[in-house]
């Protein structure tokens, strides 16, 4: 039986919002909306799923473990997947999933419980006994190297204590900022004028993402370390409780707050003490990590694509606060969605001061029955930005009406339409002045072309001038342009010229994710990529041999052979071929494998000079597919310069900081590897 279309409609949509909120939390650590709302969608994109298997698909939210890395550093493959935890909230889902795990293995099942932190999760790697890397989550596979900011942390020890030392050790902890250092933070970023951290989740993701390591060793950051991710040699280990004490003796923190059960009310018991003393620990928390404690039970338990069968987490229930509803506004995105957003009078929930929260769609304002001029419970958990619950009904206006959704939109007055089946409501007008600025920070997003410096405030500068319409406009921007521009200057102007250069080079899968066509996100887009090998082919190619393509279904095959109907889009295509954007994926030799081992991870790349194997394209191509980055300029960061024929003063520059150098030949010798 065909699944109803209300059914493919919201799936699609629930996943659009989920990635949406992924990509703020993990890439730009600025969450949106609450953990509670956030595992309301979750949950209902996962009941839907398990109803309907059929449009299960690889990159849904379900399957995959936060979002992936961002542009500022450098990526690195990890050992070890990092997976996300699945999540209880009550005493029932604990018990569900206690019989859920007991199925697995013939032995009784313990516990182990510890606090479940508000940080950001890290993986630090070892090789005989001395520190050599450390990592962010990113999409559970492939993270941000913050190698350098981590060794900053006092927890971090550069030699691991013991004699007997295994010869590669990868540690997985949390890197988090004590409400003290917080509290110092603030201060500091008050007395010089600066805009102060919204929360210590915020502070501890900020700090270990800043570009100056001497920045990150002022925010006196801390870690605690709670498993590993690899080990070679060392000693033979049994239990976690077991882990947690010879991580201790190597030299690592553990969080002193951890407890044993031989039940699962017993482990309820210790989350309800946990909850009550959540503010009396020095540092935020959210919930708590429940995990069995035998090692050898979690191997025949193992895993799902996106979590552990062995973990899960307990979240706490959201803390609630009570506000004025001052308005209700809406905000239009790049597809034209509208979605609306309380104005709230400022109210403290949870730690933090706010002021605005998401509506989501028409719907959401109903079920909740939100007015302006309501008092309105304001829910915060996991202290980001809260949700609205709904009215405090006893203290609503007597002369309170309904909120109406506007017919009109409140950017360029053309109708907002809501098709049959969606819950959003669109702005249709192309020529949307919100919709186009929404559509370029889009394309220059870390998700898409990751263009280095081209962020929202600066592609409203850009739109504001004149300077650019739409996406393709970037590629005609001149650093004189650039350097008129209030704030920016000759430097900065030149650095952003570069990456602007740089991003012609990406990957075909990242410029049809910047096209911004619906339902297109990275997975269909490499699928594409790598079955079709150039965009043209991909506009040619027929409905039927699109739906071929695994991970490409008739919803999205539609939507793109939609997209390349309309003559805007195929003019915008030829400006971004006219720029030299590349349109290619590099030659695949019929009986290679599709995907290549990540042999270059965590290394970066500068091409300069003429190749005569490899066009630029082919070369940037074949770093990316074995997990390295290429930038536009060279610095200390810099892994290798690569010099073909009349190389230009990147090759002097990388002399003079000592950077690896390599011919054609080198570098053709170090793909092969």
């Amino acid at each position: 039986m065909a699944v109803a279309k209300k059914v493919v409609a919201r799936v699609l949509a629930l996943r659009e919002q989920i990635q949406h909120h992924n990509d703020l939390y993990y890439g730009d650590d600025a969450p949106a909306v609450s953990d509670a709302e956030y595992d309301a969608l979750v949950r209902e994109l996962a009941d839907l799923e398990h109803a309907h298997p059929e449009l299960v698909v690889a990159d849904s939210p379900t399957q995959v473990p936060g979002a992936a890395a961002g542009s500022t550093f450098a990526e690195i493959t990890h050992i070890v997947p990092m997976l996300s935890l699945d999540n209880a909230f009550s005493l029932d889902d604990l018990h569900a999933w206690h019989e859920r795990i007991a199925k697995l293995v013939d032995e009784p099942v313990t516990y182990v419980t510890e606090p479940k932190m508000d940080g950001l999760a890290i993986s630090v790697l070892y090789e005989d006994g001395r520190y050599v890397r450390a990592a962010t989550r990113g999409d559970g596979r492939v993270g941000e190297d913050v190698t350098e900011n981590v060794r900053t942390i006092a927890d971090v020890p550069e030699r691991l204590r013991a004699s007997n030392v295994p010869e590669r050790l990868e540690v997985r902890g949390e890197v988090y900022m004590s409400l003290r250092a917080f509290t110092a933070l603030n201060e500091a970023q008050a007395a010089a004028g600066k805009p102060l951290v919204v929360n210590p989740r915020n502070g501890a993701a900020g700090s270990l993402r800043q570009k100056d390591a001497s920045i990150t060793a002022a925010r006196a950051l801390s870690l605690f370390c709670y498993q590993l991710g690899a080990l070679e040699g060392g000693p033979k280990l049994s239990s976690h409780r077991q882990t947690l004490d010879w991580l201790i003796e190597l030299g690592f923190a553990v969080n002193p707050n951890i407890l044993m059960h031989d039940t699962i009310e017993s482990v309820h018991a210790e989350c309800t003490s946990l909850e009550a003393r959540r503010h009396a620990l020095g540092y935020e928390i959210d919930g708590a990590v429940v995990k069995v404690d035998r090692l050898d039970l979690r191997a025949q338990m193992g895993s799902t694509s996106k979590a552990p069968r062995w973990a899960i987490a307990y979240k706490f229930p959201p803390e609630e606060r009570t506000t004025l509803l001052l308005d209700i506004h809406v905000s239009i995105g790049r597809t034209g969605r509208a979605t609306p957003f309380a104005m709230l009078e400022p109210v403290f929930v949870g730690g933090v001061t706010v002021s605005t929260a998401t509506l989501h769609n028409e719907d959401e304002v109903a079920r909740r029955d939100v007015r302006p001029g309501d008092t309105v419970t304001v829910r915060r958990a996991g202290d980001v930005i809260p949700e609205v619950v709904g009215p405090v009904l006893s203290k609503r206006p007597k002369k309170s009406t309904q909120w109406v959704f506007p017919t009109e939109c409140p950017n360029c007055g053309h109708p907002l339409i809501r098709a049959e089946g969606e819950a959003n409501h669109r702005c249709i007008n192309l020529d949307c002045p919100a919709r186009k600025w929404s559509r370029i920070v889009h394309f220059a997003g870390r998700g898409a072309m990751d263009i280095e410096g081209m962020g929202d405030e600066r592609v409203g500068q850009l739109v504001d001038a004149g300077l650019i319409v739409d996406p393709a406009d970037i590629y005609s921007l001149t650093t004189e342009q650039l350097v008129a521009m209030p704030r920016l200057g000759d430097k900065s102007a030149r650095a952003l010229v570069d990456a602007i250069e740089a991003s012609k080079q990406r990957p075909l899968w990242r410029v049809l994710v910047g096209l911004g066509i619906k339902h297109v996100g990275p997975s269909a887009a490499q699928a594409m990529a790598t079955s079709l090998r150039s965009l043209d082919a991909i506009f040619a190619a027929p409905l039927d041999a699109l739906v071929a393509i695994e991970g490409v279904g008739p919803i999205i095959a539609e939507s793109l052979a939609s997209w390349f109907t309309d003559e805007r889009n195929v003019a915008f295509i030829e400006k971004l071929r006219a720029a030299g954007v590349n349109f290619d994926a590099p030659p695949a030799d019929d009986d290679a494998a599709v995907y290549l081992a990540p042999t270059l991870a965590g290394l970066t790349f500068v091409l300069t000079g003429t190749m005569e194997h490899y066009t630029r394209e082919q070369a940037t191509a074949a770093i990316e597919a074995r997990g390295a980055k290429v930038t536009g300029s060279v610095s200390k960061k810099t892994s290798y310069v690569v010099a073909g024929d009349s190389p230009g003063t990147k090759l002097a520059k990388a002399e003079s900081l000592e950077v690896a150098i390599l011919d054609e030949a080198a570098f053709a010798a170090l793909l092969d590897d």
